[in-house]
């Protein structure tokens, strides 16, 4: 056996010891980033159907107006929707020309 072969076998070891370590963690992350794709699913599927307000995001989603709010403000940041008309006292938003 070389001195590789042995540097690579010590490396696969240290990595599953640590991620044995952080199992915990690893799960935690994985459920947030799946409860968060969902969350966008559902909210670009509202928006394709058309323009919408945060609260009737919300409702057709079933989530909170913060939470909507808190996704739709990263959306609009980078760009997947933009402001519509104003509704009332809120905006609506619609997906982006490049999005849709």
């Amino acid at each position: 056996m070389s001195q590789e072969d042995i540097s690579k076998k010590e490396k696969k070891a240290a990595m599953k010891k640590l991620r044995a370590a952080r199992k915990q963690w690893i799960v935690k992350a994985s459920a947030r980033v799946k409860k968060q794709k969902k969350a966008l699913k559902a909210i670009r599927g509202h928006l394709e159907k058309g323009a919408g307000t945060v609260p009737e995001v919300a409702g057709a989603a079933g989530m909170s107006t913060d939470e909507v709010l808190w996704y739709m403000a990263a959306m609009k940041k980078y760009g997947e929707i933009v402001e519509a008309e104003k509704d009332g006292g809120y905006f609506r938003y619609a997906l982006s020309e490049d999005t849709a």
